[in-house]
């Protein structure tokens, strides 16, 4: 990886950009500044562990929440603090534990009131 420059970031902001779980990452891309240019690449063609990575986590927080269908808030509220493997949310989805299954309705009914707010607005900017 490069030096610090003006057009480096931190590692924390470049697995953000990846979609990756920054403690999972190699030491070497933890440890060091990466480019837009060396993110690009990695977007482009990603290395194995960048592929593992997304396949099998641990996944952030926002991806967890999204596969599961429930917001960030709800994973705190259900208990789930730590980032997930692929596995560990397969296995959730499949348990369905009642904690999911309320989130789950609550996130829907949260995207349904927020569609018809944005739908009546734009029915009053006409």
């Amino acid at each position: 990886m490069s030096r610090p420059n003006a057009q480096s970031m931190k590692p924390a902001t470049a697995a953000k950009k990846l979609d990756v779980y920054l403690p999972a990452t190699p030491a070497e891309f933890q440890e060091n500044a990466i480019t837009r240019d060396e993110v690009a690449a990695l977007l482009a063609d990603p290395p194995q562990w960048l592929k593992d990575l997304r396949k099998n986590g641990p996944h952030p927080k926002n991806l967890v929440a999204a596969k599961l269908g429930v917001s960030i808030s709800g994973l705190a509220r259900g208990g789930v603090v730590d980032a997930l493997t692929t596995e560990q949310i397969d296995a959730l989805l499949a348990e369905k534990p009642d904690w999911l299954v309320a989130e789950r309705e609550s996130y829907q009914a949260v995207l349904a009131e927020e569609r018809r707010v944005k739908a009546l607005r734009a029915e009053k900017a006409r």
